[in-house]
């Protein structure tokens, strides 16, 4: 028998469109003739899905009894015995009820597809049992029910149902996908726009790799053995120097330009295992790797750039990264192409990055001394002792009457060589040195120094002459350069230095390892008041030989360092940096001092509030009380029973208000101070719901509440019932007379929270922080609502119990205030 074939719609988050996807392919293969029939489908509900179902044929559930409830699960035998041609099976990932013959919906389609029936179903990303903690870290929820990998990998289709966050956000907010009352805490939890994104990207990566999958088995069957490029593979060889976290870093970059890019680094060894590497640098390049999301591998063969190539054609790499070659000229000249060109050679296809060693912003400045290096000399010197013997005994093979001419061009053409390469005194000695066999084997009497005929001295003399002026060029040309080269690196050094602390940042850490890496130093330790505040240091590097010397930065901080002796002409540079420093510690202590001085001035611009609002708000209150009363005592005005009782109405109505302002006002102060004392209990918040309901007196359907079943919180009954009080207050002032304000609990990952829901003007994004600011009121032009302390109050008691208030949009249109609570232990 024939075995089905399985097509899975894979998405990303609930509401995306897997079952109505699923149910439309259905319709349209039942047009065509095909026998479907609806195995099972969970519509959720939703009108647009069940509207789709109408006209196919759906198969009877099958009842289950567990615990004297009754659950409808898949009729498995009753699908085998109809065997239509496709079955449709929603949520692949279902458990079902106790008692059935397989535990897991995706083991009956396993048997269906035995059967030899085709299958569609469905299934979410944060289903896939490879992605589970993946998916737990994200959203904050166990995902019970998980699918293996292996059964979806074995699927014959899978096809992403993509959604945008946002649009998946705003069907959501429509009530396609939840019920309304389900709404608000959907999208403030599991359906932030940041998870929905992160889960989009996993399912993308997810089906990408599968779609790889299946294109390495298709060139495996075919043949192909050239890469192809569907993404980026980076693959960066390791040599075990220095230079590997340059190259690694380099190819995160490459490999980051794409979605889905993969970065591999390997390292090449030989089997005698006589190639110099750092075990130790290895370790830390593998770290690395791993911290950039590559993967490391260590090969083994003869020849490295081919073993380089076919390790990066056996990942199907697409791009490969190399550092520059470590050989000089002259090596290369004298043994050959060096890897890098052979792997440029051999890569084929494959792009080929050759990377300098050189990182950026660590170049050690370059020294002022001898034009040219002193291996450059000793080259020389070696070049002269070995090369004018060969060159003798060559021209001394081939030696005529006729060659006189040809053999002293060719000594003066090797004593310019010897300059271009070792400077004036190698040039000197061969051009002496050349004369002198010159005259010995070749010029007659032969194997005799004598100089009778003034041409030979002439011809001695201009020998000295073109090796000392061709020095000289040479000598000025890598003076020239060597001091070309420091000004571009102090440049680069003055800039990186002037714009690390131009940037408002803590630029002290950042200056003081600049100034190690850029003049070579073992260590260095910047002291303030005899107490070392930042160093920078290479343990490794230290020598027994190095020396310390420091320098005053300012008054009272000193910068020191340890290793070689500084010359004079890295002192203007060093200068540079002791000045940097020195304003990076000013912008420090400004900072700090600032930092001190904020509580003062916080301190200062409550009191001032304070003074202000016992100077304007509480005047209206105590006059209005002073005139009821004042009106009550008067002896000269026959007053009414309900005059009486209007004016003690209004002083009743005045002295709450007053008692209201001052309680606010203490608390305003206790909250500044520190000083505010609560006691932490399990409380449940339908109780304290209830509690600021009576408290504002308002009567059923004034606000309207869907508290559901949620943990009891960590919090005091009292400061949370006034945080609770002040915040419906305000929603009630702002809600319009139609719409009453909704107090609605949830629960997500081991926080409860309380949203009070208006659908009022609410409040710009950009003023939304300035609500939560005492004595801030929006507009700030209403003196009859307060001093605008309520909601900073609120604010001040929830997080002193552990919670947090966040303001956030309520669909369609208005303000929603969300207090979220630890629950109980």
């Amino acid at each position: 028998m024939t075995k089905g074939r399985l097509r899975v719609m894979l998405g990303a988050a609930p509401g995306v469109g897997k079952t109505f996807a699923m149910l439309e392919e259905g319709r349209r293969l039942a047009d065509t003739g095909l026998d479907v029939v609806v195995a099972v489908v969970e519509t959720h509900g939703r009108a647009a899905t069940l509207a789709l179902v109408e006209g196919l044929e759906i198969l009877p559930r099958r009842a289950v009894d567990h615990r004297g409830v009754t659950l409808d699960e898949m009729d498995l035998e009753g699908l085998l015995a109809r065997k239509p041609e496709l079955a449709l099976v929603d949520e692949l990932a279902h458990t079902n009820a106790p008692g059935s013959e397989h535990s897991k919906r995706w083991q009956e389609v396993q048997a269906i597809l035995d059967a030899g029936i085709d299958v569609i179903s469905t299934v979410n990303i944060q289903h896939i049992e490879s992605l589970n903690d993946v998916v737990r870290q994200i959203t904050g929820v166990v995902q019970q029910e998980t699918i293996p990998d292996a059964v979806l990998r074995s699927a014959d289709q899978v096809e992403l149902i993509d959604l945008a966050p946002q649009a998946l956000r705003d069907r959501l907010g429509e009530g396609k996908v939840y019920p309304t009352a389900r709404v608000d805490a959907a999208l403030s939890n599991y359906f932030r726009l940041g998870n929905l994104t992160a889960l989009r990207e996993l399912a993308l990566l997810w089906l990408a790799d599968e779609v790889d999958s299946a294109l390495k088995k298709y060139r495996a069957e075919q043949g192909i053995a050239n890469s192809w490029s569907a993404r980026e593979r980076v693959v960066v060889a390791l040599t075990g120097g220095h230079e590997g976290e340059t190259l690694l870093r380099r190819g995160a970059r490459i490999a980051s330009r794409s979605a889905g890019g993969e970065l591999f680094a390997v390292h090449v060894t030989t089997s005698d295992g006589l190639a110099e590497t750092n075990p130790g640098t290895l370790e830390v390049q593998r770290a690395l790797v791993e911290t950039l999301g590559g993967t490391y591998h260590q090969v083994v063969g003869e020849q490295i750039p081919r073993t380089l190539v076919e390790f990066a054609r056996g990942v199907d790499a697409t791009q490969l990264v190399i550092g520059v070659s470590r050989r000089s000229r002259l090596s290369t000249l004298l043994t050959g192409a060096g890897t890098s060109a052979t792997v440029i050679r051999e890569s084929g296809d494959i792009d080929v990055h050759i990377v300098s060693h050189g990182q950026a912003g660590r170049r050690k400045l370059p020294t002022l001394g001898g034009a040219l290096s002193l291996r450059r000399r000793i080259v020389g010197f070696l070049l002269v002792a070995a090369g004018l013997p060969l060159l003798t005994w060559i021209l001394g093979s081939f030696r005529s009457d006729e060659s006189m001419t040809s053999d002293v061009l060719t000594f003066q053409l090797f004593v310019v060589v010897v300059a271009l390469v070792g400077g004036i005194w190698p040039a000197l000695v061969a051009a002496m040195a050349a004369g002198l066999l010159l005259d010995f084997f070749f010029v007659d009497p032969l194997y005799r120094v004598t100089i009778t005929d003034p041409l030979h001295l002439l011809a001695l003399v201009i020998f000295v002459i073109i090796a000392v002026l061709v020095s000289i060029v040479v000598d000025q040309a890598a003076r020239r350069s060597r001091v070309a080269s420091r000004a571009v690196a102090e440049s680069e050094t003055l800039a990186n230095i002037a714009s690390g602390v131009l940037s408002g940042q803590d630029a002290l850490d950042a200056l003081v390892a600049r100034l190690r890496e850029s003049f070579g130093m073992t260590s260095v330790i910047l002291r303030a008041n005899g107490v070392a505040i930042y160093t920078a240091s290479d343990a490794a590097a230290a020598r027994d030989t190095d020396i310390e010397s420091s320098f005053p930065v300012g008054d009272r901080a000193s910068l020191h360092l340890r290793g070689h002796e500084l010359p004079a002409s890295d002192r203007r540079i060093l200068g540079a940096f002791l000045s940097q420093i020195g304003t990076a510690l000013a912008q420090r202590e400004l900072r700090t001092e600032a930092d001190r001085m904020r509580p003062v001035a916080e301190a200062d611009r409550l009191r001032t509030a304070l003074l202000a609002a016992v100077g304007h708000d509480l005047r209206r209150p105590l006059a209005a009380a002073t005139a009821a009363v004042t009106g009550l005592r008067s002896t000269g005005v026959d007053l009414s029973d309900t005059d009486r009782s209007e004016l003690l109405e209004a002083a009743e109505v005045s002295l709450d208000s007053l008692a209201d302002l001052v309680t606010k006002l203490l608390d305003a102060s206790r909250l500044q101070a520190g000083v505010l004392g609560f006691s932490l209990a399990p409380l449940a918040l339908d109780e304290v719901v209830i509690g600021a309901l009576d408290e504002l007196g308002l009567a059923p359907g004034e606000v309207q509440l869907e508290l559901t079943a949620v943990p009891l919180v960590e919090a005091d009954e009292v400061l949370l019932q006034r945080a609770v009080v002040n915040v419906l207050a305000n929603a009630l002032r702002f809600s319009p007379a139609n719409t009453p304000p909704v107090m609605a609990t949830s629960e997500f990952g081991g926080r409860v929270q309380l949203r009070i829901i208006d659908a009022g003007p609410g409040i710009p994004v950009d003023r939304r922080e300035d609500v939560f600011v005492a004595f801030q009121r929006l507009g700030d032009v209403d003196n009859t609502t307060g001093v605008g302390l309520g909601l900073a109050l609120s604010k001040g008691f929830v997080e002193a119990m552990g919670g947090s208030i966040e303001v956030e949009d309520t669909p369609g249109g208005g303000l929603t205030m969300v207090i979220d609570l630890g629950a109980a232990r």
